[in-house]
């Protein structure tokens, strides 16, 4: 590491320092990145778990778990379930399935999904 990067370290703000990460660890999947997803096509990306939350919807509970790459970020939402056994903050997860638009954020229902390592 060289003046010039310890420099660079130095200045940059953690949210800088966690994307630049998050970009690098995420590049050799070759997944899409989340923030070029479209919606309503079936994808299949990864990311970081950043929050999780059970949050009922219409009476059902549900695990939302927000996941970012660096390059953006996508809620997903796992209905009828409390807890789902290795998902935890911090993971890395691979998700396949179609992305919509609920406002301002990107949600994908019920994908499917692998823990990485």
């Amino acid at each position: 590491m060289g003046l010039r990067n310890i420099g660079k370290t130095l200045s940059a703000d953690k949210k800088e320092i966690d994307t630049e990460r998050l970009c690098e660890r995420f590049q050799q999947y070759g997944f899409l990145k989340l923030g070029e997803i479209r919606c309503r096509e079936r994808v299949k990306v990864a990311g970081e778990i950043k929050r999780m939350r059970i949050k009922p919807r219409s009476g059902i509970p549900a695990v939302e778990v927000a996941i970012s790459d660096g390059t953006g970020e996508v809620t997903v939402i796992f209905s009828g379930r409390r807890n789902i056994p290795g998902i935890d903050h911090g993971r890395c997860i691979m998700i396949d399935g179609v992305p919509h638009r609920d406002g301002a954020q990107i949600v994908m229902l019920n994908p499917a999904y692998t823990l990485l390592a």
